[in-house]
Formats: C-alpha cells, structure tokens, sequence
C-alpha cells in the first residue's frame, strides 16, 4: 500500500496507511467529527489496541490529519455456516473542513482497492448515516430490535426443564473467558455473527460510567448445569422511584445461551429483578426467541432499525462462500460502477451443498445492482421485497421468486455488537 494525493482548494492533501505513532492524532480527528466529546480512557485504550494499523488509513493536510477510515480483519458467518474474511470498515470521518472535495470518495476507493488486494470477498461496516454507503455498493443487511417490556404486565411461560437449570451472579470479567467460549458456540449458527479474534473478547465488558445512563456498574449472571456454563446474561440496572414505589430498568447488554431452556432460565431472571418494572433491550435479532415466551407482544414496545452493511468486494468469491436453501441456477445481470470488476453477467448454481459462481454470456435472469446482493447476502433481506421496491428487475419470468427463495436463510441475520 502506497501514498496517494491531490490537489484541493486547501492545498496538497496526501492519503496514506496510518502510522503507529500517528495514532493519537488520529483518533482525535475521528472524535471531533463525531462531536469532539471525549472518551472514557479506558474506552480509548480498547480501541487503540483493537485498532490494525496497516489496515487504517488517513488523509493528511500538510501536518494536519483531516480524514480517517479502518479496516478490522474479521471472519463473518454467511448462510450454510461457514466464516468468511471480511473487512470491517470502521473509524470513518472527515474534517468539517475538508467535506464536499471528494475525501471520502477517495478513502472508499483505496480502501475497497485494498480489501480486494487482501482476498478478502467482503466489507462489511455498521452506519452512522445510512444515506451515506450505498453510493459505494453498500447495502443495509441486517437489522436489530430494541425493545421495551413492561415487565408488570408481562409474563412468561418457559420450557420444561427451566428450574433445573442453576443461575448465579459472577464477576463479568473473571467469567470473561467461559462466556467467550459460549458465544463461540454461538457463532456458526446465525448469519450475521462475528468470530471474535484475541482482544475484542474486552469489548463487552467496556463498562465506562458515562455510558451507564445512571445505572449501575455492569452486572452478569450465569447459567449452569452439571457444573457446565452454559449460559450468560450481562447488564445493568436503573434505579428509579416514584410517590408509587420502584420504577426501576433493567439495561440488557447481552443474553447468549446454548439450549433453549437455559435462555428462558436467563430471561425469566431479567424479568423478575426486585424494584424494577421494565426490561429494555439495545439489541436484539429480528426473530430472537424471547419474543415467543411473552405472554402479550404488544406491551412490548418493537424498533426495528438497520445494522450491519454488506458490500461484496468480489462477487463471484463472495456468491461462492455461501450456501442456498433451494437449489438455484440464476443469471445475473450486475451494475457496480464503484468496483468495476463486478460488472456484468454472472451464473449462479448452488443448494443446501455448495455454489459456483461464474462470469457468463447466457442471458440474464434478473437485473441489479451490488448493493441489492449486499443487502440480501445474508438472507435477511428477501430479493422479491427489493423487486418490489423496483431495484430488482425480473427478466425471466420464475427467476424472482427461485432466487428469493434460494438466499434466505432460516433465522434471521444479526450483528450482536459493533465495531
């Protein structure tokens, strides 16, 4: 990876891989675009540590740092279970300064130049404007829920087996490694997922004051049979009062368990915690279970809002690595100005087994672009709900509803934390 620059109406600006010692100077910038509030050290040290400097890029103006983006080498899971490399774009700002000369056009193309130099058939990020990524093939992949529960009015009804299963407050982090091997576990079974390298085990157990709204120090309970972990939920609790009584709220940060009656064992205990009313989740799949132990859906309160962005860097790569839930031999017809590389038309076979995807000159069964493969990718998002909003055309009459089918996948996509 090299040096590349321009000219700008503010001078020379050079685009360059970030230097360990630049760090600082770096993240700064990214603060300050972001509101310049600063972070809890503790929340700055993570970061500086997670951060895979050979992967991050900035764009100087003369010896001020004007612009930033990152890439996290993950390993990400795709229907049919496999875990596939993929850039996690991160850290992308640029100055108030510098907008509207094409920065971040700039950065994007290095960075998506890079990615593919890496063999690495995906780019995956989370957005804080989602408006922004699609013009780069970017689309919206996966969603989370947050929700509300009014835990005086809702109750639930667990599996046999509920009671057998012992639950007990631990130390989140003297726990840390056993409840990183049940999230491992975890992992293969829902497209979305990330298979956590060495250090990010850190990142939910980052419990800075600033971020507790109030509430307390996080707080985690296990769940236990025959002496195994098998389960962990990790929070914090709200206290609040009123002339009435407690009005507390019970924060959930994460709720990972192995077998379904562990995971009713830990949502029974969120439920009944003394002096509080409320459970509120900040994330949550589409289809978690939980939904399916209430006893009224409606007292609880259901956002739904994007979350994991998927551009495939290299389709035929990226088409391959997944499976298909009904066998699929489809044409496709791509537009990606962005990446060039994938124009054209391209031939999926594929089942439950495996795929090939290959270039080909047979007509096309269905025309697109990248960011309509990206936002299905997963199988959560369904081509037909696409083609209806008018951004899948259908050129074979049946290729709409085989090819629908063929992507989705059996339990709904999720990114169970950021990056």
């Amino acid at each position: 990876m090299g040096t590349d620059a321009r000219n700008t109406p503010a001078g020379r600006t050079e685009l360059r891989v970030l230097r360990k010692d630049e760090w600082n100077t770096w993240y700064d910038t990214l603060l300050t675009a972001f509101g310049g509030a600063p972070e809890p050290p503790e929340e700055r040290a993570l970061w500086d540590r997670l951060t895979e400097v050979d992967r991050s890029i900035g764009v100087w103006d003369g010896d001020t740092c004007v612009a930033t983006a990152g890439a996290f080498s993950f390993r990400i899971t795709v229907p049919g279970g496999a875990c596939v490399p993929a850039a996690g774009v991160t850290m992308v700002s640029v100055a108030a300064t510098h907008r509207r000369r094409g920065i971040l056009t700039s950065m994007m193309r290095r960075q998506l130049d890079d990615v593919r130099s890496w063999g690495e058939p995906l780019a995956v990020l989370t957005a804080s404007e989602p408006a922004i990524y699609g013009r780069f093939g970017y689309g919206a992949a996966t969603m989370r829920t947050l929700v509300e529960i009014d835990t005086t009015r809702v109750r639930l009804t667990t599996p046999p087996g509920t009671e057998d299963v012992r639950l007990r407050y631990a130390d989140p982090v003297a726990v840390r490694d056993q409840c990183e091997a049940v999230y491992a576990r975890r992992v293969a079974g829902r497209p979305g997922m990330l298979a956590r390298r060495p250090g990010w085990e850190d990142l939910p157990l980052l419990d800075p004051e600033s971020e507790r709204q109030g509430g307390s120090p996080l707080q985690c309970v296990v769940a236990e049979r025959e002496g195994e972990l098998v389960g962990y939920a990790r929070y914090f609790v709200k206290s609040e009062w009123e002339i009435q009584g407690p009005k507390g709220e019970v924060v959930v940060r994460d709720v990972e368990a192995l077998d379904p009656v562990a995971y009713a064992a830990l949502w029974r205990f969120l439920f009944g915690i003394d002096l509080t009313d409320r459970v509120r989740l900040r994330s949550r799949a589409v289809d978690d279970p939980w939904q399916h132990l209430v006893s009224d859906i409606r007292r609880c309160s259901i956002r739904q809002v994007d979350s994991l962005h998927v551009r495939l860097v290299e389709l035929g790569a990226a088409l391959e690595a997944r499976t298909y839930q009904t066998p699929l031999d489809v044409v496709f017809e791509v537009e990606d100005a962005f990446c060039p590389w994938n124009e054209g038309r391209w031939r999926l076979t594929g089942d439950a087994k495996g795929a090939s995807c290959k270039r080909t000159e047979d007509p096309a069964d269905l025309a697109l672009s990248v960011r309509e493969l990206g936002a299905a990718y997963l199988g959560g998002i369904s081509l037909a709900s696409l083609a209806g909003a008018g951004r899948v055309r259908e050129l074979r009459t049946g290729a709409l509803a085989e090819a629908s089918l063929a992507f989705g996948s059996t339990v709904a996509p999720w990114l169970p934390h950021g990056f």
